[in-house]
């Protein structure tokens, strides 16, 4: 009996552990969606598909030293309605590192 009490808390650890990981990825997405948005708004252009896909991740230490996670979003833009670029977020946890356009940012821009 006592073998699979251990068991069931090892079970519910690892389950609680990937619950809260793939909640993590979610609102990381969440952020990344609402920082692509914005970007697009102020450079004046058009956010196309209206989301963000993920790209990587990667370890990096912060400037205390801790070890964080770096994920990488792509997402798409227009600046005349017909061609495309990509532009990109980096998240560091729930900080934006990084957000980039392309620096023609699609052709015709007024």
């Amino acid at each position: 009996m006592n073998d699979d009490l251990g068991w069931l808390i090892v079970i519910a650890g690892l389950l609680a552990g990937a619950y809260k990981a793939w909640k993590s990825a979610l609102d990381a997405r969440a952020a990344a969606n609402r920082v692509a948005k914005d970007a697009c708004s102020r450079a004046v252009v058009q956010f196309l598909d209206e989301t963000v896909a993920f790209a990587g991740f990667r370890m990096t230490r912060d400037s205390t030293g801790r070890r964080r996670l770096l994920r990488t979003y792509t997402f798409d833009y227009t600046g005349d309605g017909v061609a495309r670029a990509q532009g990109f977020v980096v998240l560091a946890g729930r900080e934006v590192r990084a957000v980039g356009l392309a620096d023609d940012t699609c052709g015709s821009r007024p």
